[in-house]
């Protein structure tokens, strides 16, 4: 689209004042408001954050200086995206925290290492992410102590997406904080999604009406009026733009005017042509400095130099309102980086980065040097593809996979030698895919294929391809695609071979029935005959005892997996952990797999996996629901799921199992439902037996047999989570009057529980057989139950073993022995909090002619997960400083829950906690 102004003489400059003023007070009088919200929040402590999100022109900038202008007693903190800066990790966060950098010696000494690693102080390697976000969002509440602080991030959508990732962690977690986010973005950003949002609308026709008059004084031709209203499409700043790029004669007679320009478009268009018209050496330096994102004025001037530039361009580049010229140089406009530098010849962006490559000392900053170095080259050079990789270990070293992954990238494109520009382009597809950057790891894998690779590179791209289809697509064809890496990488790599097995092995888990009906056996078959590892290992031992569990049956690999499991154990192995909770669940110990789910949690924290924490939590929130502990795992699930919506994770099986123990049958449902649903649309078969399995426990807490029985006969015949399935589907069987079902189910578990002899296994048997026994041995299963299942962490299932026992004694008449099991159950399950189970302990107790008042849930229930959680915490004597470190959050919150937990209790002192709570509120601890 060309512009009018290209055909004038003179630029008449930028709008009026009283142009912006007008268009500022259309904004403010619609959107202040909720502004303002947010920053009376930060000063009362109740600490926020805002995304202002609309297209360019619609008004995110004006709002943004309103709330600077507003932050009166507020400390201002503010950072913009920079086009440049994208492929830099934590370039963004290193800009917001510098000046605050003073207050870093108050955090805690794992949260300062992060913070060092991803500014590059330190070559300590891994950045622990999770501690990086806890040490930023310490940081600002440390500063905000002093002064309540906001932060202001325009063009949020420009962040490289490490420090967005960071800065949305924070965001999540400003609460009892005096301090407040506002981001300003055009389009959604994955990472901020859950927080508040302002989206802005564009200007009414008679708003535009009023902005234009504003903008041009004179009179206006209505048609030409209209026509300019209809083009800039409720754009304010397209409107001005518009208006500036073209005389007010020309308005008033139509001359020339573009023709229908999307409102996206039309403001960049006329900021182009505003560049079009100056001179030659101006727009050359407008282009130095928006390719040099650093803003380093000495080696944009040194660059000048380079090519000639006059000093005398920057008065026009600044009194024609494009840069802001002193220590740092900065552009006047959020746009006109972009458009200086795309509407300029390749040829001459190839000059500008090669003037400030050879102005930028090599040895200082190499990675900016070499980066400057790439983009003036067009053909391939080795030298240059050098640099850019070593450049990509360094990136690496600090935890930039994006920073990574781009260098890699560009050094693969820049490679001559056929060979080894596809080894880079596999390197680089690795790096793409662990960044998150899936489409882009494809694209890669594709310039990789099509070069001459060695037959282990060629297996490892096979492996690749397969692991993306199964981190996009959970079922498909992973299973069938990592089989096939294996099978190529057997005779190369048995190590990595192996590995992939496992890998195989866990798609097909993960696929269950919607992956094939032979996909799982045929994985684990095709293990069995892979050749053995020359050192073996624990994950070895996992890899042939899961192999045979799915083609000859539990019994024959029951004594291979125990082994397997105690192993890992012993030898605190770290790795596997999902599977390995996998094998623990398939031979019934319930101590290891809350071992390995408790180590699990602490690696991941140590780490800062946000990828594995949620994963963790849920094993583990599972765990304390099935030892009764449901407090206890909502405080888990609690945290699990405020780091899955920051790192846009669906992990729901721990919340699934919560909800139907302590939940009503209604939210209960619909959480089922909704995980079911996104369990179709990823082709995840586990989810769907999850949410059969989590449905027949609801149905049997509600007395609904039939409907459990209906829920789970699916998961039964294909076999799938057959420790959790068969003791419910036995109990609905037995209690639907279909005996011959729950006889059959009952053989099943026997053969499992039996060759695997925990107490838990022994003791779900006993309660599950007796369900199908009359007379005394009934009685003595029972009792047998009862005792074995309180010699192990599952009173869950001890109160359902008293449960069932109580029921029966009624069923033989044998009132006052139902009425003292069923009390027992009554208060087992109400001191936990399952609703459904309890509701029915109460009614089996009022058929016995006993008169039960419900009892509410206990005053330490009353808690919220956080306050309950903290306050256990606490009472073992933890110190505030230490309670914030273990959960992550600043020493002031922990304070003000304290507080609030005290009034709660209607204690005085940390002392009394242990005592108020009791042993029957936190018979274990919860895993760490």
């Amino acid at each position: 689209m060309q512009c009018v102004v290209d055909r004038l003489e003179l630029d008449p400059g930028p709008p009026t004042d009283l142009a912006r003023r007008a268009g500022r007070n259309l904004m403010l009088d619609r959107e202040g408001p909720a502004l303002e919200r947010v920053l009376e929040g930060a000063r009362r402590g109740n600490g926020q954050a805002l995304v202002l999100r609309g297209e360019s022109g619609f008004g995110k900038s004006t709002l943004l200086d309103h709330a600077v202008s507003i932050a009166s007693g507020l400390r201002v903190a503010r950072v913009c995206g920079v086009e440049g800066e994208q492929d830099l990790s934590y370039a963004a966060l290193h800009r917001l925290c510098t000046p605050m950098l003073d207050r870093v010696e108050r955090l805690p000494e794992p949260q300062r290492d992060a913070l060092a690693a991803a500014f590059g102080e330190s070559s300590s390697g891994d950045i622990e992410r999770f501690f990086l976000g806890l040490a930023v969002l310490g940081l600002l509440a440390e500063v905000s102590a002093d002064q309540p602080l906001v932060c202001v991030i325009d063009d949020a959508h420009l962040l490289d997406e490490p420090s967005m990732r960071v800065l949305a962690f924070a965001a999540r977690r400003l609460r009892m904080n005096h301090v407040a986010l506002v981001f300003a973005a055009r389009e959604a950003i994955p990472e901020l999604h859950g927080i508040p949002e302002l989206l802005l609308r564009g200007l009414t026709d008679g708003e535009a009406h009023a902005l234009l008059v504003a903008a041009i004084p004179g009179r206006l031709d209505a048609r030409v009026r209209d026509r300019v209203v209809a083009e800039a499409k409720g754009n304010a700043r397209a409107l001005l733009a518009l208006s500036s790029a073209t005389a007010a004669e020309q308005l008033a007679g139509g001359f020339g005017l573009p023709v229908a320009p999307p409102a996206r478009d039309a403001h960049t268009e006329c900021l182009t042509a505003r560049v079009e018209r100056l001179e030659v050496q101006t727009r050359r330096l407008l282009l130095l400095a928006a390719a040099e994102p650093e803003g380093d004025s000495a080696v944009l001037w040194r660059a000048a130099a380079r090519l000639g530039i006059d000093p005398g361009a920057a008065d026009e580049a600044a009194s024609a309102g494009f840069l802001e010229l002193g220590v740092r140089v900065s552009f006047c406009d959020l746009h006109m980086r972009s458009v200086a530098y795309h509407c300029a010849p390749f040829g001459e962006r190839r000059a500008a980065h090669q003037a400030l490559a050879d102005s930028i000392d090599a040895e200082v900053d190499p990675d900016r040097w070499a980066w400057h170095r790439a983009h003036a080259t067009l053909a391939p050079d080795a030298e240059i593809a050098d640099d850019l990789e070593r450049a990509a270990r360094r990136a690496g070293a600090v935890g930039g996979l994006a920073a990574e992954a781009a260098f890699l990238e560009r050094s693969a494109l820049l490679t001559p030698e056929p060979s080894r520009r596809a080894t880079r382009a596999l390197a680089a597809a690795h790096s793409k895919f662990d960044a998150g950057s899936l489409a882009a790891a494809s694209d890669l894998l594709a310039v990789a294929d099509a070069g001459p690779l060695v037959e282990l590179e060629r297996a490892r791209l096979d492996r690749l391809r397969a692991k993306i289809a199964f981190a996009s697509n959970r079922g498909s064809d992973a299973p069938r695609l990592l089989l096939e890496a294996a099978k190529a990488l057997t005779p190369l790599d048995i190590r990595l071979a192996r590995d992939t097995y496992l890998e195989a092995l866990e798609a097909a888990v993960f696929a269950g029935s919607l992956g094939g009906a032979s996909a799982l056996r045929d994985a684990a078959e095709a293990a069995r005959a892979a050749p053995p590892a020359k050192q073996p290992c624990s994950a070895d031992m996992l890899l042939d005892g899961l192999a045979v569990r799915f083609t000859d049956g539990h019994v024959a690999a029951a004594s291979m997996l125990r082994r397997a499991v105690k192993t890992i154990c012993d030898v605190d192995d770290t790795g596997w952990r999902g599977l390995a909770l996998c094998g623990a669940a398939e031979v019934w110990d319930i101590e290891a797999m809350l071992a390995l789910a408790s180590r699990y949690i602490r690696l991941a924290r140590d780490r800062g996996a946000l990828t594995d924490l949620p994963v963790a939590l849920n094993y583990a929130a599972s765990l304390q629901v099935h030892d009764g502990r449901l407090a206890s795992a909502a405080s888990l699930i609690e945290e699990a799921e405020g780091i899955s919506e920051a790192t846009g994770q669906r992990v729901a099986f721990g919340s699934l199992v919560l909800a139907v123990w302590r939940g009503s049958e209604a939210e209960a449902s619909e959480l089922i439902e909704a995980a079911r649903r996104d369990a179709l649309t990823r082709n995840d078969g586990r989810q769907i037996a999850v949410t059969e399995f989590t449905s027949a426990v609801l149905y049997n807490g509600l007395g609904r047999y039939g409907d459990a029985l209906v829920a789970v006969i699916g998961a039964f015949e294909r076999e799938e989570l057959s420790p959790w399935i068969l003791p419910e589907l036995i109990e609905a069987a037995a209690r639907s009057d279909q005996p011959l079902l729950a006889a059959k189910a009952g053989e099943q578990l026997v053969e499992q529980t039996q060759a695997s002899g925990t107490e838990w296994a022994l003791g779900m048997e006993a309660r599950s057989i007796a369900l199908l026994t009359d007379g005394p041995d009934a009685e003595k299963l029972y009792r047998a139950a009862i005792e074995r299942l309180g010699r192990c962490p599952a009173a869950a299932h001890l109160a359902r073993a008293h449960l069932l026992y109580g029921e029966w004694l009624r069923r033989q008449s044998r009132r006052l022995a139902a009425r003292e099991q069923l009390r027992v159950a009554h208060d087992m399950f109400s001191t936990m909090g399952a609703g459904p189970f309890a509701g029915r302990a109460h009614r089996e107790l009022v058929a016995t002619g006993e008169r039960v008042r419900k009892r509410t849930v206990e005053t330490a229930n009353q808690l919220t997960p956080q306050e309950a959680q903290i306050a256990r915490l606490a009472g073992d004597g933890q110190s505030n400083a230490e309670i914030a470190t273990r959960l992550y959050i600043s020493a002031r919150t922990v304070e003000y829950h304290l507080h609030k937990v005290f009034t709660k209790l209607g204690i005085s002192s940390r002392v009394q906690i242990a005592k108020v709570l009791g042993r029957d509120t936190t018979p274990r601890p919860a895993p760490e």
